[in-house]
């Protein structure tokens, strides 16, 4: 029988921080760049609570994946509040075609 041990929790870890890091270098949609966002919190997260559970240090990452799953959700509304009023004023959430804010 298989036991699930840290290994695999940091492997899993690594494969949604690289889908991650791919979604936010490769993506032009701004959604797509905030799901790549949210990968890589969801791959810390993963982190904290295999470290918590294997490195023996009680409830800590527990506590950190909470604040970090706050963290996301503040990020996910202000951000989608910014795409929002970027498709009323451009028509448009491409990141390389919104070149207007710099003036």
């Amino acid at each position: 029988m298989l036991e699930v041990g840290l290994n695999h929790f940091l492997i899993i870890s690594a494969i949604l921080f690289s889908l991650g890091i791919y979604g936010i270098v490769s993506r032009k949609n701004a959604i797509m760049v905030l799901m790549g966002v949210e990968l890589l919190l969801n791959a810390s997260n993963i982190n904290f609570v295999a470290f918590a559970r294997y490195g023996n240090l009680g409830i800590d990452g527990q506590i950190y994946a909470l604040f970090v799953i706050i963290l996301a959700a503040a990020e996910a509304a202000i951000a989608l509040a910014i795409v929002l009023n970027i498709y009323k004023t451009f028509s448009n959430v491409n990141i390389d075609e919104i070149d207007n804010l710099k003036e």
